[in-house]
């Protein structure tokens, strides 16, 4: 028999049912619009750009990719660095199929401006500044027309790519560009801050840390994968530094050549070996030098240490080129590489001129490590009693001489070598030379 009385009841407890699913459906999509339960890589690019930094930046988010991360953000503090590496890293980003930000907490100058150009978004914190990026010499001066315009070109490509107007990025690279309203100086090259480069679309905003970035990005609950450089990349980093490369190569060059002048194997040829293997060492680790590198150094040096036992010097001068040539192919860049060894044969022949010079002698540093001592006669070394007595003595064979063999001369048995051919058995010679442990019969 129907209640009439429990349909009310009824049409409470589906009402309940029904505002608790829609709730759950709530909370559920407000936790997907903060990002719950996604993953987000952060990766630092600091100090100066160089090939180093790619090597870190492709391992970086290649585990990124492989762990499944939805967003990468790239905390910039960079003064720049060398543009064949920025170009790799923009290749790399331009390449990666997941969402990417730049979040310049200092300076995204040069390279760096270019690199965070090539990311999905930027944020700038409230001090920070992007641009100046003008293709410079080592020498501090400008690129040859050539480069400049390679360069402008890249920029302007990476700022198209990614939605914005390449008029800015050009005018950060070439400084006839005027832009009054923005550029600090007539003829500079523009630079950004945060209000500026939001102002021209090239910042998506202002954050004071990374949580405003999060939250901006509507990634507020994701979780957050900090990565760092490794010992062994930062070692690397530091090696392949365009100053450290000469200092290094310096080192090495200077220890080895001291150490040909000292008995045994010391400091200054350990130091030698230290500073070419921590070379070899930083450019495999950065991915500048590969295995036929590594060969190529470890037959040079197999040829020098050849050179040892035998003639001609040939061996030697082939592994000095060896060595030479892994080093070069080592370089990120042939010239700087070319520059690097000059700098060292250069720095190791005036050291070598001043050490040896000032600091050898009786009283020198070097006294202790460069063995001086000379085995001459005049400081009573004899190497053979020298028997001139003998010449003019007669005596008689004991074995044939073919040329060489024995002989008697009163009771004393000597090695003899005869003067001309053979000379048999128990034939009478006469001894016409003595050369220290030569002695020369002829027979009479």
């Amino acid at each position: 028999m129907y209640d009439g009385r429990r349909r009310p009841l009824r049409l409470f407890i589906l009402l309940v049912v029904v505002i608790c699913s829609l709730f759950n459906l709530v909370s559920s999509a407000h936790a997907e619009d903060n990002g719950s339960g996604k993953l987000v890589y952060v990766i630092p690019i600091e100090n100066e750009v160089e090939k180093g930094l790619e090597a870190f930046l492709s391992r970086t988010t290649e585990e990124a990719v492989e762990e499944g991360a939805d967003h990468i953000i790239f905390e910039i503090d960079t003064p720049g660095g060398a543009v064949d590496a920025a170009e790799q890293i923009g290749e790399l980003l331009q390449n990666l199929e997941l969402e990417t930000t730049s979040f310049i907490v200092n300076r995204a100058l040069s390279a760096g401006s270019y690199i965070a150009l090539n990311t999905d978004n930027i944020y700038m914190k409230p001090q920070a500044t992007m641009g100046a990026s003008g293709v410079i010499n080592q020498d501090g001066t400008a690129a040859d027309k050539k480069a400049q315009s390679a360069w402008l070109s890249a920029m302007r490509s990476a700022a198209e790519s990614k939605g914005r107007d390449p008029l800015y990025a050009a005018a950060m690279a070439d400084p006839s560009i005027d832009l009054p309203e923005y550029a600090a100086e007539e003829g500079k090259y523009l630079t950004l801050g945060p209000s500026s480069a939001k102002e021209v679309g090239y910042s998506n905003g202002t954050a004071e840390d990374r949580t405003e970035v999060l939250e901006a990005l509507g990634l507020d609950n994701a979780t957050v994968v900090e990565k760092e450089l490794t010992i062994s990349e930062q070692l690397a980093r530091f090696i392949t530094n365009p100053v450290i490369v000469p200092i290094l190569l310096s080192i090495a060059s200077i220890g080895l050549v001291v150490e040909l002048f000292s008995p045994g194997f010391g400091i200054p040829g350990i130091m030698g070996v230290l500073a070419l293997i921590l070379f070899f060492f930083g450019h495999v680790v950065a991915g500048l030098a590969g295995m036929e590198a590594v060969i190529l150094l470890i037959l040079g040096v197999g040829l020098i240490i050849a050179e040892l036992f035998l003639p001609g010097g040939i061996a030697g001068l082939i592994g000095v080129a060896a060595i030479i040539g892994s080093l070069v192919m080592s370089g990120q860049d042939i010239g700087h590489m070319a520059m690097s060894i000059s700098i060292a044969l250069i720095v190791t022949i005036i050291a070598a001129v001043i050490l040896f010079k000032t600091m050898g002698g009786d009283k020198g540093f070097f006294r202790r490590m460069v063995l001086t001592d000379q085995t001459s006669s005049e400081l009573g070394y004899v190497s053979y009693e020298n028997r001139l007595e003998l010449i003019g003595l007669e005596g008689r064979t004991l074995t044939p001489l073919r040329p060489s063999g024995s002989a008697l001369f009163g009771d004393e048995r000597l090695d003899v070598v005869s003067e001309g051919g053979f000379i048999e058995k128990d034939r009478k010679v006469r001894v016409v030379k003595v050369e220290g442990v030569r002695i020369v019969v002829r027979e009479v």
